[in-house]
């Protein structure tokens, strides 16, 4: 569904030139959730636009929704449906006018039944002569939603979707937007601060800084892959416990880093639960005693301040 090589963008300041994207390389598959990290300046909304025809990329090529975003912007257009951050409805337009217009601007022949059903589907119903501005902020999300989808898009971009939303409007939106790809098939391509929001949602994270892809994947390879499972060992077996059983887990292929701090020792492992039991055997037979053991996942920030040195809740 998205599919670029190469794809830079690069802005001549009085300074000189700013390479905000520098040549990025992904792809995105039919009916996939994908969402889109980076921290601030990183060319995240660089890549954005790019993909969605509002600023001509400087290299590089990019196929969207079947079309060629250099030669065929205008069947790009088409074929896609984006939200912006900010939404982009008229605060002085009823909600069944605003609906309407969208769909007369892309032909939508059966627009009546269409706006009818999007409106079921997306709690709109009895809101139709309510103006934009009375709507409350779930509303307007749920709308800007509607006037993305109204074409029936193959492809749907979303900026920020729940940004200053509370958390009820939040899971919410986070329902709409599954039911939309289980029902539609819609592949559905999101940049959001919010890590529990791609966690819950995306099949797959890009994440990008200083202009290139810096890590890929589900959110469950990533921290897996990058930064990794924690186990923590207390040890009930003297004050040199914690370093007899590093010694004796020395040798482990599966431990990243050990570090004792008293009577705890702290392992990054590569898969907690498949390492565990052998773990346990291992000091058993060393004739270590083992007081309690912890199993941590990582977050995605985690992943996140492992790939840029930041922590995306910062960067936000």
């Amino acid at each position: 569904m998205i599919e670029t090589r190469g794809l830079a963008r690069t802005f001549t300041t009085k300074h000189g030139a700013v390479e905000a994207v520098c040549g990025v390389d992904l792809t995105v598959a039919p009916g996939e959730i994908v969402g889109f990290l980076g921290p601030n300046g990183a060319g995240k909304t660089t890549t954005l636009r790019m993909l969605t025809t509002l600023l001509a990329p400087t290299a590089g090529s990019a196929t969207v929704a079947g079309h060629d975003l250099r030669s065929d912007p205008a069947a790009v257009r088409r074929r896609i449906g984006y939200v912006a951050q900010g939404g982009g409805a008229d605060p002085l337009v009823p909600v069944r006018e605003e609906l309407d217009l969208q769909a007369r601007l892309y032909d939508v022949p059966d627009r009546g039944e269409r706006i009818a059903r999007l409106c079921g589907r997306l709690d709109l119903d009895g809101l139709d002569g309510r103006l934009t501005a009375e709507l409350s902020g779930g509303q307007r999300r749920r709308l800007d939603l509607a006037l993305g989808l109204v074409h029936r898009p193959p492809l749907l971009f979303l900026d920020e979707p729940t940004t200053g939303l509370d958390p009820q409007s939040r899971g919410n939106l986070w329902e709409h937007i599954r039911r939309m790809r289980a029902e539609d098939g819609t592949t559905v391509f999101l940049t959001t601060h919010y890590l529990d929001e791609a966690d819950a949602l995306c099949d797959r994270i890009l994440i990008i800084d200083r202009g290139r892809i810096v890590a890929a994947g589900t959110p469950a390879e990533l921290k897996r892959r990058i930064a990794g499972d924690v186990v923590t060992l207390e040890l009930g077996d003297g004050p040199d416990a914690a370093a007899r059983a590093r010694d004796a887990l020395s040798g482990h292929p599966g431990i990243r880093e050990a570090a004792v701090t008293g009577d705890t020792l702290r392992l990054t492992v590569e898969n907690g639960d498949r390492e565990l039991m052998t773990l346990v055997r291992t000091l058993d037979a060393a004739g270590v005693e083992l007081a309690a053991l912890h199993l941590t996942r990582p977050s995605l920030d985690d992943v996140f301040l492992t790939v840029t040195g930041r922590s995306l809740r910062d960067a936000a």
